[in-house]
């Protein structure tokens, strides 16, 4: 489930701990980014789970150091989970959980739906916020005494009901979980670097991966290892908590009606993602529970879907590990990286005046099919600004940073070409970086030395493959029209030259 990822907040823990301060994650819509699943490696479609971020097959290939969990497609353990809803308060659903074409399991109609039908009614004590109680009660006031955010909280908490398996509360929950969340949070460095190379995804994906290990570790210096009866080693350790964090970035959400609340909201959290769908998940105070609405209708068998937001295919695949297939995600979007120039006279100064404003250099942007941010634009500006305009640098740099709501459509007609020809040249730097990863990833040594190693690196180069394609195809769109706007601001710099030198020959006579 996703829109919550956007919202994980800088720090996880308080203030004190600078290790978490810079832990961020995407940005969702849904309520939380999230590792999805794939149907399959050669056929990667758009509508994927919410959890299940993996074909079976790859997931198979990966280390099992979880004692709990399922596998991805267990409709066992679902039906399970269903059971154990309804008698503990869930109504009656219009819904349920079946094997489906994407994402191995989902959720389907099980009656007819109508457009605009309210669905779920998940009651608030089923759902898992940073308030619920820990069977443990000890090791929950340890936490709260030490007044953890809820992202660790939540991670934590969900170790500690997972490790005591049939003696906690959530046991049916925790059993029908991925016991492999599939996000690039289990890429290693190695695959990182070889797949990723040409995509700004994969600096997002080692920031995220070595923030989770310093919260890990933060929490285990300052709380943990002080309390080993509690929190001992075997059961709260990196790997658990990558299994944790996993499940956090692919299903909790954050509920604007319930005060912006995170939570995990069990079924919810069955139903799988669509590009086309624009229905996110809510707490609905009529009926006082986590409901959505369809937005078109569904016959018996039909499975029915959400948004997990307006993500990116590079965002999908950091939190779902899934790329929806090129062209088909109208969110879609690719980080475009700026630099200022190392041998600019005025390098320090327009440094110091992106400082001030929260930005650095190399600075990403997002760029779509349908163009780019005007701060995008405020900060080629300042790029090719010469030293004469070194008033103008913290205007521009103001400009270029989203933490200002005014000015940001500078204009510096003296300026525009200079500007767009740097974007173009960044454009065109970036295009051949994924150009050379796809040309050589035809004949990339996967380096395997068993089957199953194989079928995991395969499916892992499908996937930025995949995404490659898709950012690529963005960034080929914005070279068509930048390359346009020049050759338009050129000719008519031309027809303006010539026009001068026809009036001058006419005095000339």
């Amino acid at each position: 489930m996703a829109k919550a990822s956007n919202f994980l907040q800088s720090t996880l823990l308080p203030s004190s701990s600078p290790t978490l301060r810079n832990l961020r994650t995407p940005s969702p819509t849904i309520s939380f980014p999230a590792s999805s699943r794939q149907p399959r490696p050669g056929t990667i479609n758009c509508s994927v789970s919410t959890g299940e971020t993996t074909t079976k097959r790859a997931a198979e290939d990966l280390p099992d150091n979880i004692s709990w969990g399922c596998e991805i497609d267990s409709v066992e353990n679902a039906t399970s989970l269903q059971r154990w809803l309804s008698d503990s308060g869930l109504p009656p659903q219009k819904m349920a959980i079946d094997r489906v074409d994407v994402g191995e399991r989902g959720l389907v109609a099980s009656q007819n739906l109508r457009k605009g039908e309210k669905l779920l009614f998940v009651p608030p004590s089923l759902v898992i916020s940073a308030d619920s109680v820990w069977t443990n009660g000890e090791a929950g006031e340890v936490m709260k005494r030490y007044d953890v955010p809820d992202w660790p909280l939540l991670a934590t908490y969900l170790i500690s009901e997972a490790s005591l398996q049939k003696g906690s509360r959530w046991f049916n929950y925790i059993s029908a979980l991925p016991r492999q969340p599939y996000s690039l949070l289990y890429w290693t460095r190695t695959e990182l670097d070889m797949y990723l190379e040409a995509s700004q995804i994969r600096e997002r994906a080692i920031e995220r991966i070595t923030n989770v290990v310093g919260t890990y570790e933060d929490l285990r210096s300052r709380i943990f290892s002080k309390h080993p009866h509690l929190f001992p080693k075997e059961v709260f350790n990196d790997e658990t908590f990558k299994w944790s964090f996993g499940i956090l970035f692919s299903r909790l959400v954050r509920l604007p009606s319930m005060d912006g609340r995170f939570a995990l909201v069990p079924w919810a959290d069955m139903l799988n993602h669509n590009c086309e769908v624009e229905t996110y998940l809510d707490y609905d105070k009529s009926s006082k529970g986590v409901v959505f609405t369809a937005d078109r209708p569904y016959q018996p068998g039909e499975q029915v879907f959400i948004s997990y937001g307006n993500k990116s295919n590079g965002e999908l695949l950091l939190s779902y590990g899934f790329v929806p297939r090129e062209g088909t995600n109208p969110s879609d979007s690719v980080e475009l990286a700026l630099s200022l120039r190392k041998n600019d006279k005025c390098y320090k100064e327009k440094l110091d005046a992106l400082k001030k404003h929260g930005l650095s250099t190399p600075q990403c942007f997002p760029v779509r099919i349908t163009g780019w941010p005007l701060e995008l634009m405020a900060y080629a500006y300042l790029v090719v600004s010469p030293p004469d305009m070194i008033n103008s640098f913290e205007e521009m740099a103001k400009a270029a940073s989203n933490k200002s709501s005014t000015n940001k459509d500078l204009k510096y007609p003296e300026l525009e070409e200079e500007a767009l020809q740097f974007i173009l040249d960044s454009c065109e730097t970036s295009i051949s970086k994924y150009s050379r990863f796809l040309k050589e990833s035809g004949s990339m040594d996967l380096d395997i030395t068993s089957p199953k190693q194989l079928n995991r690196k395969a499916f892992l180069k499908q996937l930025a493959v995949d995404l490659s394609t898709s950012e690529r195809r963005i960034l080929y769109r914005a070279q068509y029209i930048l390359r346009r706007r020049l050759r338009d601001i050129r000719s008519g710099e031309l027809k303006a030259l010539r026009l001068f030198s026809g009036i001058r020959n006419f005095f000339k006579q």
